[in-house]
Formats: C-alpha cells, structure tokens, sequence
C-alpha cells in the first residue's frame, strides 16, 4: 500500500510530541489513522504549532510540532529522507552546523534549515551509530519500511522523554504516557514494585521502568532497534556511552576549560528564531546561565517562582525572589515572576497530575509550571534553565558527606557498612519513606506481596552498578547521582514546562558539559569534610563559609569574576515552597481513593489525614499515589 502524508496546522507554537504504533509480520495497527490523530491530539500541548501523520498499511507515526528553527512548512514532520525513511523527533539540536557540514562533504543535500533534516540525513547516512554524533537534547523514532525496522532513542544525558510498550504483535511508542493507553492493546494497570519504588525516591521512573505494568521508558542514551518483519516484534537494546578519560589539570585549568565549555553550550542553547528567556532564582547554576545568555542575548528576560510565605528558616522569607530580583537587576534583565499562593498550589497540583496521569516528583513542580506559564504569557517560548550543574559538578553537600561517611566507613572495614550493599545506600540515604515506616504505611497483603521491597533493592543495585562503571566509592556515588537524579529532574522540568507551552532547555545538561566534568578530578568538583580546604586555598573566591567551597569548587572558581559573592556563597534553594503546610488541602484524597484505600493502611491513612504537615514526608508521596490512582481506577 501507498504511503500517505497529511498535516495539519495551528498558529501557537509549543513543545514537539510523538506518537505511533507498528504491527509485526503482515498484520495492520489495532486502530485506525483517524483514532491515531486523536491520540496525537491529547499532546497537543506539546505541540500545537503543527501536526502530521504519516502511515503506510503496517505502521502510523504522528507528530505534533513545535517550531523553533525553520518554523515554514520545510520543517515539517513526519519527514521522510531520500532512501525511504522516515523520522519523528523532538528536540533540538546544538552542533547542527557542524555535522551538516560533515554531510555537505559526504554528497548530502539540504533544503531547509531545520535541524530534523539534519537528524534524519545523519540516520540515513550512518544508521543508529550516527547517534554518538547529536549534540542535543531529543527524542526520536526511526522508520525504515523496506527493512521494517523501528528505532526508538534518547539522548545520552535524558532531557526529552520517550515511553513504549511492545505487546505480541505491536508496538505502540509516545513523549507522553497518557495517549499510548488509548491503543486496545496497552494494559492500563499499576506497576507494584515500582509504585512502591516511588513512595521512597519520588520517581516516577528508574531503569527504565514505570509505574505501569508493561510500559517502558527509553533510557537516557538508549537505542531500541525492533525488528518488525516477523510475527512476533523482536527488541534489541543497547546504549552509547560518552567516551571519558580524566584530565590531569589543577583546578586551575580546569576552571578555565569549564568555563569556555559551559559559555559555549549556553551559546549554542540560545539558537532559535523564536523568543528565548531564562529562569533566574538567584542561586549559582541559574546566575551562570543568565549572565552569559545576558552577554550574547538582546534585551534577555529573566523570571523566578516563589511564595510570599516563609520557606525554610525563619528569616528566609521569599529568599529565591529577593535574590534573583537582585541579581536581574544587576544584569539590567526584564525581570518576571510567578508568585505561587496556597490556593494555587492546591490547585494546580492535583491538575498536573490529571493533566499527565502521573505523580508530580517534587513539590517545586508546580513552581516551575507557574513561572513557565508566567512567560508564556508573556510571549516567551524556550526558557533556559540551570538543571545539571549539581549533578555534574558535586553540588549536593548532605548527599555527597553521607556517602563520603558511608564509603569510609566500608574502606575501614565497618561491619554494618559493608551489610549493606552501595545500590540500597544510594536509594535509602536519599528515602522520603523508610523501610520499616513503609511497612507500616503499606497494606500487610501489599508489602508481603512486595517481599518487603526485595525489586527495588535489586533496581537500585543494577542502577548502581550500570552507573559507577570501573569508579569506586565517592566518584562511583557521584556517577550514580548523574544517572538517576539528574534524569528525574530533566522529567520533572520537562513535564511542568511543557504543560505551559515552553521548551525548557538545559546549557548545563548538555553531553560537550558533561564529558569534561566527568574526566575532571574528583577533587575540582566535591571535598569530603575531612579535606576541606583551608586557609587561602579557596581559588581566590572569598567566601566566608568553608562548607560552601566544598561543592561545585571547579564552577565556583570558573566564574568567580561574574558571580557576585551574595551568590557564591548562598544555600542551596530551587524555587522552594512551604508545601508541608500546605498538603493538608489535598489530603482528603487518601479517603477518598478507592486505590488508595487498597494500597495503603487504614491506620496510616488515618495518621496522615490527622497531621498531614506533621508527617509531610509521607503526605506528599502518597496523596500524589492516591491522586495518580483515581485519575486511573478510582
């Protein structure tokens, strides 16, 4: 049967979305190109800015489109190639100038600007090992009809997401989990061990798992090749790894080298021929941004989230908007903010979690969502923001001195740290929920059907393991914080922006950044408390506070002549809300949730209802659970 290629258009841009499903062997998709285009369409926040189908009798890929680079119709997609192929994707990306050049030599020939072409030129020309070469952040699905072969793919750090389910005769692929249950043949049915992986990490994905049953996420720098010419379709997984090697250069150097690489992705996130802004709560990761983006970018806008209530401390009243208001000011920026109330948090919580069928990961979600919906308003439609640095750079002091305590501890030969295995360290250190408090929270029949949480003991081991590769105690704790927290804050970003409209991007969480911190020295990036520096080796910052210089000390010094010191040496903040005074307004859901009443004890549901702000660090994960599960079985 003849392919067939239809569009449609909107007049709003907003962020790309995918959709598709392909049958094996000679049978046809279990539903139509018309109910196709209505699962599209649930995305359409994604991307109202277009839409396209392409399909043939075997397979359907959809798109919606944001248009940020070449918005005519020569960006369109789907977009088939010159061999036949054709491409889905979402993202952008950043060295497209210099591997259209590298085609150009090898015959290729362009006719749009748009750096889809690009990607699709590059598959064509080298298959999937052309991945390795995209310098970006995206999502993408990959046809080929003659070899009826599907390639789905992230890229290497995670920033766009990408969910699957591969049933006996079909798959079915979306950037959004909610569409791919409109297919008869993905179950919509709760996935346990992970649900429960979730009341203790607020993730609601890790190794590739969700919290529904068959349902996968594509990893952060994972290809799926499926082979669609049998019966049955036949999955290959395998992943690319940032070649690394470290980099025998004093802090000194490797400042010098952070800070021409960090300038330069921030240069490279700023392309778009629509307007660009940047998130700015004041702190160190979102004044590098800023700054750098102010130097290259006319008449750059700048905004920040927060509450007018206290946060933290007393004395840290609004402390994200004074600081960030204080800074924009000095850059000269148009400075906005989204100010969150309790009324507005109670809300929009309990709205984002219908509007993406999901958990929220943590309560600053909503924060993000308000301040991306602030500049959309206002006409912005890519914000960048300071995501990454932490994880990249040793930003997580409690973090990183509990697993440099830990791991001391196990070098020393201490009996109890050696029991306990590293991958259940790094899940348990960082719990919002305990073992033995989560057996009590849970339903006897649920934990004892869980083995008292044995698979996601044995998932946090895999992480582990997938994530130190030959590194051994501090830098292996520091690899795995790259793995997995960081992608739950890329999903957690992309999920609040792209409800708003906005393409979140991430100078940061870029693979040029993230291979020259991971060759840097453990020492450049995070110093245990036992040697911390003394005296004047503080690289000439001059900071006040010891501790302070113990993380990201390599960034510290890169840009200590464009960061003011109030910056230098301010806490750790990320748009913080007082929400443990504030889940109370949502706690009814517990009561209310036939799933929740199934999964949870009546005597920790009772407690919970009763002292919500008490017990805050059960309240959020199970009222999003109860939230989540009503939205999905009542």
């Amino acid at each position: 049967m003849r392919s067939t290629w239809v569009l449609w258009w909107a007049d709003r841009p907003c962020m790309c979305g995918l959709f598709g499903i392909a049958a094996s062997g000679d049978r046809k998709p279990s539903i139509g190109t018309a109910r196709a285009a209505q699962l599209r369409d649930a995305i359409a926040h994604r991307g109202p800015d277009g839409a396209g189908l392409w399909h043939d009798a075997r397979t359907i890929l959809a798109h919606r489109r944001l248009a940020v680079i070449d918005p005519g119709p020569g960006g369109d997609q789907p977009m088939v190639g010159p061999r036949g192929s054709v491409l889905i994707y979402n993202g952008e990306l950043y060295n497209d100038k210099e591997l259209r050049a590298e085609l150009i030599r090898l015959g290729a020939r362009f006719r749009t600007q748009c750096d889809t072409e690009t990607v699709l030129c590059a598959l064509e020309q080298w298959g999937a090992e052309a991945l390795p070469k995209l310098r970006g952040m995206f999502a993408l699905a990959w046809y080929e009809p003659d070899a009826r072969r599907l390639t789905l793919a992230r890229d290497a750090l995670g920033v766009k997401p990408m969910y699957y389910h591969i049933g006996s005769h079909e798959v079915v692929f979306c950037s959004a989990l909610g569409p791919m249950f409109g297919v008869p043949s993905v179950p919509c049915q709760p996935f346990l061990p992970m649900v429960s992986t979730y009341l203790t990490t607020i993730r609601t994905v890790m190794g590739g798992w969700t919290m529904f049953d068959g349902v996968r996420a594509v990893q952060p720098g994972e290809v799926v090749t499926i082979d669609l010419s049998g019966d049955v379709p036949r999955a290959r997984i395998r992943t690319w790894a940032m070649p690394v090697a470290e980099i025998a250069l004093d802090e000194e150097a490797g400042a010098d080298r952070v800070r021409e690489s960090v300038s330069d992705s921030v240069a490279r996130h700023l392309r778009s021929d629509v307007q660009v802004c940047a998130l700015l709560s004041g702190g160190l990761d979102s004044t590098i941004v800023a700054t750098l983006a102010n130097g290259s970018h006319e008449a750059l806008r700048t905004y920040c989230a927060g509450a007018r209530e206290e946060v933290a401390e007393p004395g840290a009243l609004d402390d994200d908007l004074k600081c960030a208001a204080r800074m924009a000011k000095m850059l000269g920026t148009d400075h906005g903010e989204a100010i969150v109330t309790r009324e507005h948090f109670g809300a929009q919580w309990p709205s984002m979690v219908r509007a993406i069928g999901m958990p929220l990961s943590t309560p600053n979600e909503v924060a993000i969502h308000a301040v991306a919906s602030r500049l959309r308003a206002d006409g912005c439609v890519v914000t960048l923001s300071g995501e990454g640095a932490d994880e990249l750079f040793g930003g997580y002091e409690r973090a990183h001195d509990a697993a440099a305590e830990f791991y001391a501890r196990r070098a020393a030969g201490d009996e109890s740290a050696l029991r306990m295995a590293p991958g259940r360290f790094e899940v348990q250190a960082n719990s919002w929920m305990t073992r033995p408090v989560k057996g009590a929270v849970l339903d006897p029949r649920v934990w004892h059907a869980l083995e008292t949480d044995a698979w996601m003991d044995a998932l946090g081991e895999a992480e582990y393991d997938a994530a130190r590769g030959d590194a051994q105690g501090l830098q292996a704790h520091l690899r795995y914080m790259r793995r997995v927290n960081l992608q739950g804050l890329l999903q957690r970003l992309d999920t609040a922006t792209m409800l708003a409209g906005v393409e979140g991007r991430t100078p940061f969480a870029d693979a040029v950044v993230a291979q020259l911190a991971e060759a840097l020295p453990l020492g450049c990036k995070y110093e245990a408390p036992s040697s911390s520096p003394q005296g004047d080796d503080d690289g000439g910052v001059g900071l006040a506070v010891a501790t302070v210089l113990r993380t990201k000390r390599v960034l510290r010094r890169a840009f200590r002549d464009v960061v003011p010191r109030y910056v230098l040496e301010r806490p750790k903040a990320s748009f913080p809300l007082p929400f443990e005074r504030w889940i109370e307004d949502n706690v009814d859901v517990l009561k209310r949730s036939m799933f929740a009443r199934e999964l949870f004890s009546s005597e920790a549901i009772a407690t919970v209802c009763a002292a919500p702000t008490e017990h805050w660090n059960l309240a959020w994960p199970m009222v999003n659970v109860a939230m989540w599960g009503e939205c999905h079985w009542g």
